[in-house]
């Protein structure tokens, strides 16, 4: 095998994009879970735009709090549910800042970090790895979020079209098909094995810093190749049977679509399609549909405190929470809710001024002894929500003691 590969060696699968470095050197001149007998299940939702601070946050701490005007909407799962105030990632950023949500670390700065960006979601989906058909499902209104990073700090852009999510959740290929999904399968390792003996001869004639280069090129191809093996392992398998009936129209990203991916998803759920999965809010989808909403969502986001926006902004916002209030009702009603940690909440606090700080942080169900408002110290000694999403995973079942910028778990809830 000649180990002088071209510059650029590209493998595109499974919606993933393997590029071979350009080497300089080379160049001329929460505690662990109790046993159980239900598996337990992650659902993180994020919305890029926040939420408007004054209409989320409780003014009192504790069980006893007065309901705000956006968790009046979920009122009836008042026991099922904490609201936390004053955590962040210590990032900045504005619109650019919500991609560290679900990872605590830009893309940006996740060179010093041994895992990189990769988000809590995928984390919880390595654990899983092909117990399931899906080891995560990401789907969303639109791509404009960037939620879902792999441990390489690739993207994982969500499924955005409830027809194409029920399809992959239910509709079973025929047998010519799934010849041809092996077939492929069998051709992108092969691809993978040349790509990774090729690139394992490069290390004798690499520097330092291109040996990392090349270490991180590995180990993307080890995820794919994890991918093609998980896809293999379930390509024979039936599908189960859904409640609902077939989707089928090409849908768009209106608000309106909320409630067909939530019982997608709880149904992904409750079918043990997967354990892990995420929904992504962006900030550009149609609103208008919604009674007495003018503008788009992204416009009156950014109300500068001016009483028309704030109205059609608080339509928006009761909307998303009635919806999800409904995802909770239909989590409880499959029995899933005590077994299921909901996380809920956005990389960006208030996006009139485009702060990262003080993110609204919601944690639903997961039988936990919830708290009602928690609140963590607002100046000194400030908790990193890294720390919550440590507590989160290791009641996931992972045995692990850090994850991006914590410092220690989250034990006044877990």
């Amino acid at each position: 095998m000649n180990p002088k590969l071209p510059r650029r060696n590209v493998l595109r699968g499974l919606g993933v994009s393997l590029a071979l470095p350009s080497f300089h050197s080379l160049q001329t001149g929460f505690a662990a879970p109790k046993e159980s007998t239900l598996p337990r299940r992650l659902l993180c939702l994020g919305n890029h735009l926040g939420f408007h601070p004054p209409a989320f946050f409780p003014k009192e701490t504790g069980s006893d709090y007065t309901s705000s005007p956006t968790l009046k909407n979920i009122e009836n799962h008042r026991k099922n549910f904490t609201v936390f105030s004053h955590l962040d990632h210590a990032v900045g950023g504005g619109h650019n800042g919500v991609e560290a949500f679900l990872t605590g670390i830009r893309k940006e700065e996740s060179s010093g970090f041994p895992e990189k960006n990769i988000s809590l979601d995928q984390v919880a989906a390595e654990h899983i790895r092909s117990t399931t058909r899906f080891p995560s499902i990401n789907a969303g209104l639109g791509t404009g979020t960037d939620m879902c990073w792999t441990r390489t700090g690739v993207r994982i852009p969500p499924v955005n079209n409830p027809a194409r999510l029920f399809e992959a959740l239910f509709v079973q290929s025929d047998a010519s098909t799934r010849k041809q999904e092996r077939q492929r399968l069998s051709e992108q390792a092969s691809v993978l094995d040349a790509l990774r003996e090729s690139a394992k001869s490069l290390h004798r004639d690499l520097n330092p810093t291109d040996r990392d280069k090349l270490d991180q090129y590995l180990t993307s191809v080890r995820d794919v190749e994890r991918r093609l093996q998980m896809s293999e392992a379930w390509l024979d398998k039936p599908k189960p049977k859904p409640a609902i009936k077939p989707i089928t129209d090409e849908e768009r990203p209106h608000i309106e679509e909320i409630p067909l991916f939530f019982d997608l998803l709880t149904l992904a759920l409750q079918t043990d399609s997967t354990r892990v999965a995420t929904f992504e809010i962006p900030m550009g989808f149609t609103v208008s549909d919604l009674n007495k909403v003018e503008l788009g969502y992204h416009g009156i986001s950014h109300h500068s405190k001016g009483e028309g926006k704030l109205a059609q902004l608080k339509i928006v916002e009761d909307y998303i929470f009635t919806q999800v209030n409904r995802l909770l009702s239909g989590l409880e009603e499959a029995q899933l809710l005590d077994h299921t940690l909901v996380i809920m909440g956005s990389g960006m606090s208030d996006a009139s001024t485009h702060s990262n700080k003080d993110l609204p942080v919601l944690l639903a169900g997961g039988g936990l002894k919830h708290r009602g408002h928690l609140s963590s110290p607002a100046d000194h000694h400030r908790v990193p929500l890294c720390n919550l999403w440590l507590s989160a995973l290791q009641w996931f079942g992972l045995e692990r003691e850090h994850f991006g910028k914590s410092t220690s778990t989250f034990s006044r809830l877990f």
